[in-house]
């Protein structure tokens, strides 16, 4: 199954390259908020017009990913009197573990592309009326074309953003360029690092640190190896945004692999971070909003999932906090010149470095979680 992804994959870092464009200086929508500065005011939502939308909306994301920003919440009620009551997940397994388990509970998802495609597969998720959009004509076209949220003409989800999962380091506590895994090996940082509790990325990272194909690597015993011998390296592991900021500010950590997105957001906090791409490549990823099957508030939903991708939002989010690169063309245009989405990650250089996820078969999946299982008991 993985084999026919691989052109897709390749095709992507091509598709992304057409966003570079977006990134360069252009005068913000005309209904944005100002750029640099958060607006005054809470940032309206952009759908249609509220006829009897009904509440509460229930939310499934990653716990502080932007849709539970208290500025946001309060900007939806005020319009459309609808009441928000957020649920989190800590890994894509946990997500799809929740839309299995509690049909007819959620309304709206935040679901990575990837994990979309088998959420489709098992019935998971209810087709977007896209017509009901008001921002859809603005979303970018290449990523509406990717075939993970879509089965021929049907979208189940909507792109929201892009990133990369790759390097954060303290940048005044390591002065020297970080280009390569191989400072995470480093024996001066040892106990000054921390990676997620992850198995997919960790072993993702250490094939791509090893030459490999992390999508298919050729030698699971050459990463199972690499990464036992990460273990005496690590001050721990973490599972969200909050806790590895916590660990960074404190001093615990000065590395790790993290999110894009976190990163410009613990820049914004203040944080000395720096997010690199090194050389070797780090993983990319696209996040979509998407509605569960048998969503108790469909039409409440599509409202919500139309102020999430508008500029409205987004540009207040990341002007305020920090978020990855859109998906909608007129914010991407909107965002700052000193961004990290604009002035880094869309570069067509760094582009090319990312190895986009791809679908990983169950037979495949197990195999995966076995080797991290058998790492973490190494230490």
């Amino acid at each position: 199954m993985r084999s026919k992804w691989l052109a897709r994959l390749m095709a992507l870092t091509l598709i992304l390259g057409t966003l570079a464009a977006c990134a360069q200086p252009a005068a913000p929508s005309p209904t944005a908020p100002p750029v640099g500065a958060p607006s005054a005011a809470p940032a309206e939502p952009t759908a249609a017009a509220p006829e009897a939308l009904t509440g509460p909306l229930h939310i499934l994301n990653w716990q502080g990913y932007g849709s539970d920003e208290p500025w946001a919440l309060q900007a939806f009620q005020d319009k459309y009197g609808v009441e928000i009551v957020h649920d989190y997940y800590n890994s894509n397994e946990e997500l799809l573990t929740k839309l299995r388990t509690s049909p007819g509970t959620y309304d709206a998802v935040l679901i990575g592309n990837t994990w979309g495609w088998q959420a489709i597969e098992e019935n998971l998720l209810e087709p977007v009326e896209t017509d009901r959009l008001s921002n859809f004509a603005d979303l970018s076209q290449s990523l509406l074309d990717l075939p993970e949220m879509r089965r021929g003409d049907t979208l189940y989800g909507i792109p929201w953003d892009w990133g990369a999962t790759g390097i954060a380091y303290n940048s005044e506590q390591i002065t020297t360029e970080v280009d390569s895994y191989d400072i995470m090996w480093d024996p001066q940082y040892a106990g000054k690092i921390a990676w997620q509790d992850y198995f997919l990325d960790n072993v993702m990272f250490a094939a791509i640190a090893l030459g490999q194909d992390p999508n298919n690597p050729s030698d699971l015993e050459a990463v199972k190896a690499k990464l036992i011998s990460l273990m005496p390296q690590l001050k721990t592991f973490w599972a969200s945004e909050d806790e590895f900021n916590k660990l960074f500010a404190a001093g615990d950590i000065v590395l790790g692999t993290y999110w894009s997105g976190s990163s410009a957001r613990a820049a914004k906090m203040g944080l000395p971070l720096t997010f690199v791409v090194p050389k070797e490549g780090a993983i990319g990823w696209v996040d979509s909003w998407a509605i569960p099957k048998d969503a108790p508030h469909y039409d409440t939903a599509l409202a919500w999932l139309d102020y999430m991708v508008s500029p409205d939002f987004y540009l207040e989010w990341d002007a305020k906090v920090g978020a990855p690169v859109p998906s909608n063309e007129k914010t991407a245009a909107g965002l700052p010149d000193d961004s990290l989405n604009k002035s880094y990650l869309s570069q067509p250089d760094v582009i090319a470095r990312l190895k986009f996820y791809a679908p990983l078969s169950e037979d495949d999946k197990q195999v995966w979680v076995e080797l991290w299982e058998e790492v973490k008991a190494s230490q």
